[in-house]
């Protein structure tokens, strides 16, 4: 009796919902964003303050870089386990449960890792339930489900929410770092995790969804009648309409290449994000320097996310996803010139490039396997390609430490991390996923 009871409550309070949103002015998919836009702005930036935590890990604890790094690369490497669980997740629950409990994994993981004093500790506390936790409620999981809310406007639409991380950066990392600076690593740990806690799990519980249709809308808040009206964008009609599944895509070259090209692009994001700071301590910048850099980065992505969001959506998914990886490129370029140089222009080009061009990434990363294989089953297929975003991101932070206590320097580890820019351009554009459908600005115009 009480779970028929639990059941007829949540249906009418969906009813109830549906009522209230049918009455809103705007588009339901924009509140999605919102939510979105803030989650982002906590969560992403609870693994990626591990630059602000690494040097005073690396002094009291007095590891080597490897090791320390390896703390993320755990994390990556977990996640790999079950990110392709994500998307049933997702679809089974929605992220209104999937998100929060996420949340409340990685709040508990930053309060442990105030205890660690072992490596092994690190991995787990930080590693594990941060960084792996983590997962659901950042670009991955987003990814899995805001592109069913946007379809002439995706690019757009996934470039507002994803802006969020650069959003929190700019706002966090600074305060992160007197913190650090002040009462100590530990304190800003449990900042974040209050935050979690307090901001990200109940704005979720409440307003987040998965699809328009689970509220009777149609993706950007079309009528019927008026998406029916809307003009064709699939240009391999025959690819289209395949219903695929994982075991369908997992057989195909696209897949494939768009594996090998988040994986890779990935890597260099994650080398750089890592090493970063410790990387301009030790080229002669100050502290507060460095924290503004960590900061400013992200905080050129609310400008690039959304620029390049947009501008894929006009000129195509593939030559998007080039000029960021071009972006990371002048970045690693930047930094190598700045051992010799002392110029802090190079730090501002290092900036903009890694910042305003090369975040627009992650929109890609969601936009390009949506293109290619839209459909009920897209949740699980990208939770299958999330393992490309767990293998990139745990070898990068890694190598780059390792080959930084091989060598004492950073200069093989940037000089690889250019060659593997290459190699994911190439892959996205043998993936083509602009011969399966066509941006909205490629669309043939009213009577041509």
């Amino acid at each position: 009796m009480d779970e028929r009871q639990d059941r007829l409550a949540f249906l009418n309070e969906t009813r109830t919902l549906t009522r209230i949103i049918a009455r809103l002015p705007f588009y339901y998919g924009w509140v999605v964003i919102a939510v979105a836009f803030l989650t982002m702005a906590v969560s992403v930036n609870a693994r990626s303050v591990f630059s602000l935590l690494f040097p005073p890990l690396l002094a009291e604890m007095q590891w080597d870089r490897s090791t320390t790094a390896a703390a993320f690369s755990v994390g990556f490497m977990t996640s790999a386990l079950y990110t392709p669980l994500i998307g049933l997740f997702l679809d089974a629950f929605g992220p209104r449960y999937v998100i929060p409990t996420s949340a409340l994994l990685v709040a508990l993981g930053l309060l442990m890792t105030t205890q660690v004093s072992a490596p092994w500790e690190l991995y787990f506390a930080y590693g594990v339930l941060v960084v792996g936790a983590s997962i659901p409620m950042s670009y991955m999981g987003h990814g899995m489900f805001l592109p069913n809310w946007f379809v002439r406007r995706r690019g757009l639409a996934l470039g507002i929410a994803f802006s969020g991380a650069g959003f929190g950066a700019m706002a966090l990392f600074p305060w992160l770092q007197t913190l650090i600076d002040g009462p100590g690593w530990r304190h800003a740990c449990i900042a974040l995790a209050g935050l979690l806690l307090f901001a990200v799990i109940p704005l979720n519980m409440f307003a987040q969804r998965n699809r328009p249709e689970d509220m009777g809308l149609r993706p950007d808040g079309d009528s019927a009648s008026f998406s029916a009206a809307q003009p064709d964008n699939v240009i391999d009609k025959e690819w289209a309409a395949v219903d695929w599944t994982v075991g369908k895509a997992i057989r195909t070259a696209r897949f494939w290449w768009i594996f090998i090209g988040m994986s890779c692009s990935l890597f260099v994001w994650y080398a750089i994000q890592i090493h970063q700071t410790r990387y301009l301590l030790d080229v002669g910048f100050s502290s507060g320097m460095a924290a503004f850099a960590l900061g400013a980065v992200p905080f050129g992505g609310l400008v690039g996310q959304v620029a390049i969001g947009h501008l894929s959506d006009r000129i195509g998914r593939e030559w998007g996803w080039t000029l960021c990886m071009v972006g990371f490129i002048v970045c690693y370029v930047a930094l190598l010139a700045m051992k010799t140089a002392d110029d802090v222009w190079l730090l501002y080009i290092m900036i903009a490039s890694q910042g305003c061009i090369g975040y627009g990434l992650p929109i890609l990363i969601s936009a390009v396997p949506a293109e290619v294989f839209a459909g009920k089953n897209f949740g699980s297929i990208f939770g299958i390609l999330g393992i490309a975003a767990a293998i990139g991101p745990s070898s990068g932070p890694w190598l780059c430490g390792w080959l930084f206590d091989i060598y004492g320097n950073y200069d093989l580890a940037f000089m690889i991390g250019m060659v593997i820019c290459c190699i994911s351009i190439a892959s996205v554009w043998f993936a083509s996923p602009g011969k399966v459908r066509a941006v909205a600005g490629r669309l043939p115009k009213a009577g041509d």
